[in-house]
This record gives structure tokens, C-alpha cells and sequence, in this order.
């Protein structure tokens, strides 16, 4: 039976699983992501929660035998969220950083990724190593690896810190930024709406996982979940997300010689 969905509060969205007809009585499983990353963390027309992740969360509860309350919290904010429980969990293309490992347990991987980039169509750059030099303007969105990475490795260009992806997008698309810095399957599809004024360097230049964010010392739900990933994984659950999401995707990778994701 599909999930039932209840507007219990503005900003979360919970979803009843149900076992034969009687709801589960256990707590809700509070999951925390950004709904504006489609196709992993988005909202259908009628604008409840769709994606990726969002299917990998009810799948989650499912295997756990709980209700999933889905915190639709801005990415910069999850983490906060996290350490402060308001949330359980975090399932939104969460990258698996030694920096954030400081902060945060993790589940295994689930998903590997990498940095690539969206440069102008224009643009002098063709590989990372063009990104640091005096007058370049390159794009990133706020919080995530690509700025990390840039606010390291870049010394001479000049960072443009935005909190939206299609903010960043457009300033490459309008020649205003040289490049944008993010996981190889947006830059992909950035592109494609876009063709006539940017182009995609696809292959990472920084491979990367994603993986589930937890509250370090909460190892019962970590072992939980990481059997369940198992588990997803045997059933094929990953290859139907893929092909359920991202059809032209995996094509398209297929035919570059890149490895898709999960």
C-alpha cells in the first residue's frame, strides 16, 4: 500500500507506513533534507516529497517498521539539526567528509559522486587545474563540498558564494561566472537546460560518497540502517531508483565512460 501523507506541521511532512492495515506504533523516524535537489530531494506538483532519497527514507521505514516525518530544512542547516535533535537522520546527498566526520557519524556509503563542473560556454577553463588564476569568478553553493574544496584550493579566483544551485547555474549561464563547482550528475543536467550558453566537464576531478548522517553514539539505529542499505542494495532497490529517476542520465554516462552512481 502506497504512503499516506499528513501535513502535521509547515515544515514537515510525515509519512505512515503501513503493515497489512494497522499503522505501526513506533516513533517516527525524523528525516532531514533540502526538497530542492530533484531528482534525489524535490516535491511533486501537488508538492509533497518526491525523489530519491525521498523513496530510499520510506524504504528505510519499511525496513524499520516506523513512520518517516520528513524535515524539509535547508542544507547548510541540516547538520545544526542534526547535533541539536530536531532530526533522527539525514538523507540528502549528504557527502561523507572527514570535516563533517568530526561533527557526525555516518552509515556506510550508499552512492558515489564526485566534483565536476559547469563552465560558460566562453569560458577559458577545461579542467580544474584552470580554476585558480587571477580573474576568474567561480560559483559554488553554500555549504557543500565544492565550496569547501574551493575555499581551500582555490587561492587567486574569486568565490562567488550563492545559497541556491540554479542561482549559481544562472551566473555561469549569463557569463558572469566562469564556472560552477558540483556533483557531476547536476552539472549534467544543468547543461542540458542550458546547451547553447555553457558545457559540462563531467569526468570528477575529486571522487566523493554519499552516505546517511547520524548523531555520533546513536550506533543501534547506524547498525540498522547500514543492514538495511545491505539489504536495498541485494533487492536491486538502487538499480529501480536509477531507472525509475535517472534514465537519460545513465544512458548518457554509459556512453561517456563514466561510472554511475550507485
Amino acid at each position: 500500500m502506497l504512503p499516506l501523507i499528513h501535513f502535521a506541521r509547515p515544515w514537515c511532512i510525515l509519512l505512515t507506513l503501513f503493515t497489512g492495515t494497522a499503522a505501526v506504533a513506533a516513533s517516527p523516524l525524523r528525516v532531514g533534507m533540502e526538497l530542492s535537489y530533484p531528482p534525489f530531494e524535490m516535491t511533486d506538483p501537488q508538492g509533497r516529497p518526491t525523489g530519491v532519497s525521498v523513496r530510499l527514507a520510506e524504504a528505510l521505514g519499511r525496513h524499520l517498521g516506523r513512520e518517516i516525518a520528513i524535515e524539509n530544512i535547508a542544507f547548510d542547516g541540516l547538520i545544526p539539526a542534526l547535533k541539536t535533535g530536531k532530526i533522527d537522520c539525514i538523507i540528502s546527498s549528504l557527502t561523507a567528509t572527514p570535516e563533517r566526520a568530526r561533527a557526525i557519524a555516518f552509515s556506510r556509503p550508499y552512492l558515489t559522486t564526485g566534483l565536476a563542473l559547469l563552465v560558460g560556454g566562453n569560458s577559458p577553463v577545461r579542467s580544474a587545474a584552470d580554476l585558480d588564476a587571477q580573474g576568474r569568478v567561480i560559483a559554488v553553493k553554500k555549504g557543500t563540498t565544492g565550496h569547501q574544496y574551493a575555499s581551500t584550493a582555490l587561492k587567486q579566483a574569486r568565490l562567488l558564494v550563492l545559497d541556491k544551485e540554479s542561482a549559481a547555474v544562472m551566473e555561469v549561464a549569463q557569463g558572469k561566472a566562469d564556472a560552477f563547482i558540483y556533483d557531476s550528475l547536476s552539472v549534467f543536467r544543468s547543461q542540458r537546460r542550458h546547451p547553447d550558453t555553457t558545457r559540462a566537464i563531467l569526468q570528477p576531478f575529486r571522487e566523493e560518497t554519499w552516505a546517511i548522517g547520524l548523531r555520533p553514539g546513536d550506533d543501534a539505529l547506524r547498525r540498522q540502517i547500514d543492514e538495511f542499505l545491505d539489504e536495498f542494495r541485494k533487492a536491486g532497490g538502487f538499480e529501480r531508483l536509477g531507472d525509475e529517476f535517472l534514465p537519460e542520465e545513465k544512458r548518457a554516462f554509459k556512453e561517456q565512460g563514466i561510472p554511475f552512481y550507485f
